[in-house]
């Protein structure tokens, strides 16, 4: 039994992650609101540099303090391994523990959102305020960018010559140029940007949560608060249980119960809630309140591989990895907040395209001056340097499901990587033409041996067997609880759960289709966009504002 408590909320809001903390902090502007925020995880304290330096982003991901821990099911087309899944167990969620990369996605993945009649509002003009106004960046204001927005976005300096080269190396194999893959133009290479305020992460906490808790006596935050389920009075959402400090208790609602547990956790508390695919939920003994199939459905996912490639001169992080070094960069960024430890590292990348007639780019880089894994396990001993590459719109389709009615036990997550063949052609091509940019005279100076894939591995099954064995997740587990209209459609285009009243999915689950970058930038975007919404605030105008299309699609167009 759980024990009701006496205080009520207008709005509980579940998961203190990206989405949750720009949801807490824009919905509590109303003074009269009172709005509750449940996060499972804790509060990460300011001495752990863990969370707070940008460089160390590989450890919090990798410890029980700050990740739920989650694996998929062993993926039959990558040799049956199981791969790694972090999700935030902290406050500031993902954006606490990711690699820091500020990317927004195309403006045609947008557009392609709003070919959906339900979601017309949903276009990139639409969606460009939004992403402004959530944004202070290090160079200033523009028609792409905002000024005096809550999240700080630094764009990386490039320490070493080896970013440039690489950024050289693009120009040269014949894809361009972008000083700014998040405005006018996408494609191309270019230095990239972080979500970086004076040398610390900023985490969704950081920068929406923190500033205003001491000052809104109307915003409540319990952590180590786990939701179990959505608590109903018929059809309407009127409360959640949670359990804290042992005890189970029932918040009540009376507004809204707004989900932002992120793409695993979201679609689990759905179906716990009786909410999802009807017969799976009647095999774990839930009743059913609205039978929604595409609940824990469409799970789409990037993945990627580290191309490396030996390094012929000092110019790499390598010698960071050495203790003595490791202790000089973590003193000089706890006194001064500067140095290597100040950067992730992905200061250069670019977004191209695979082949011929594709509208917009559906491969990214991220290149990193060392060679070793992005959880910063096996690294290679000796200078290197790798380029991260990987597909943007995977054509292959996964599931979250529950393992039992139990809320303590993990979804089974089973985004069944690799299933389409075209992801395995898109993935070969990754590699070809990674090979191709290594090759070109700006790297020439810095370029040794390869290392991964190695120079044996040439024909298309030896690709095959190395992407099999190699490929990671790039950790963008997204659109499992979709909006839009159709029959796998979860919420409508105000993010509002189908077949029920007052209940709301904000999070990077409700996405209809993954967008072509990294995730955090859009989570954000869409929680700004939706708490107006929410509020009934009249929402932002869109902004009549051009970006570039590569000619050969242009005049397929016209």
């Amino acid at each position: 039994m759980s024990q009701t408590l006496d205080k009520e909320w207008d709005f509980i809001i579940v998961g203190a992650g990206s989405a949750g903390c720009v949801l807490a902090r824009r919905l509590s502007e109303d003074r009269d609101c009172r709005v509750l925020l449940l996060e499972a995880g804790g509060r990460a304290p300011r001495w752990d540099w863990r969370i707070h330096m940008p460089a160390a982003f590989s450890y919090p991901m990798n410890t029980s303090t700050y990740d739920w821990g989650y694996q998929t099911t062993e993926q039959p087309r990558l040799s049956n391994r199981r791969l790694h899944c972090p999700r935030g167990l902290v406050v500031g969620g993902s954006s606490a523990i990711n690699g820091l990369v500020y990317i927004r996605g195309h403006a045609l993945d947008y557009d392609r959102w709003a070919q959906d009649p339900a979601l017309s509002h949903w276009s990139y003009q639409h969606c460009l305020p939004y992403f402004r106004r959530a944004e202070t960046r290090d160079q200033g204001a523009d028609d792409y960018h905002g000024g005096d927005g809550p999240l700080y976005v630094t764009t990386g300096q490039g320490w070493s010559p080896l970013y440039q080269a690489f950024i050289e190396a693009g120009q040269q194999a014949g894809y361009g140029y972008t000083p700014d893959m998040n405005g006018y133009r996408q494609e191309g290479f270019g230095p990239m940007q972080m979500t970086v305020h004076n040398g610390i992460r900023a985490s969704a906490a950081r920068a929406y949560l923190d500033p205003v808790l001491g000052e809104r006596g109307n915003l409540d935050v319990y952590t180590r608060a786990r939701t179990h389920q959505v608590v109903f009075d018929g059809r309407r959402a009127t409360g959640v249980v949670f359990s804290r400090r042992g005890q189970v208790y029932t918040a009540r609602a009376n507004r809204r119960v707004i989900l932002a547990a992120g793409a695993i956790n979201s679609p689990q508390l759905l179906m716990l809630s009786g909410i999802g695919p009807a017969a799976h939920l009647r095999d774990h003994g839930i009743a059913v309140r609205a039978d929604l199939p595409g609940v824990g459905s469409n799970l789409q996912d990037h993945l990627e591989l580290y191309i490396q490639q030996r390094c012929t001169r000092s110019v790499s992080l390598y010698p960071a990895l050495k203790p003595w070094n490791q202790a000089r960069i973590g003193l000089q960024w706890y006194l001064l907040h500067t140095g290597h430890g100040a950067t992730n590292h992905f200061e250069a990348g670019g977004f191209i395209r695979s082949r011929a007639g594709i509208e917009h780019p559906d491969l990214q880089y991220h290149f990193l001056p060392m060679a070793i894994r992005y959880d910063g396990k096996s690294p290679i001993k000796g200078h290197g340097f790798q380029a991260h590459v990987g597909p943007m719109r995977s054509k292959s389709r996964g599931t979250v499901r529950l393992r039992s009615n139990d809320p303590s036990h993990a979804p089974i997550i089973d985004p069944q990587y690799m299933t389409h063949e075209d992801d395995w052609t898109e993935m070969r091509a990754g590699i070809r033409l990674t090979r191709e940019l290594f090759e070109q005279n700006a790297l020439a100076a810095y370029r040794g041996g390869e290392i991964a894939p190695g120079s044996k591995v040439n024909s298309d099954r030896e690709l095959d067997e190395f992407i099999a064995s190699q490929v990671e997740s790039a950790y963008h587990p997204s659109c499992t609880c979709a909006m839009g209209s159709g029959p796998q459609a979860v919420v409508d285009g105000s993010t509002a759960v189908y077949g029920v009243e007052g209940l709301n999915v904000v999070d990077a689950s409700i996405m209809p289709d993954i967008v072509s970058g990294n995730l955090n930038a859009p989570t954000i975007m869409i929680a700004e966009k939706v708490s107006d919404l929410i509020a009934g605030r009249k929402p932002l105008p869109p902004a009549q504002i051009p970006v570039w299309i590569h000619p050969e699609w242009a005049a397929k167009q016209r």
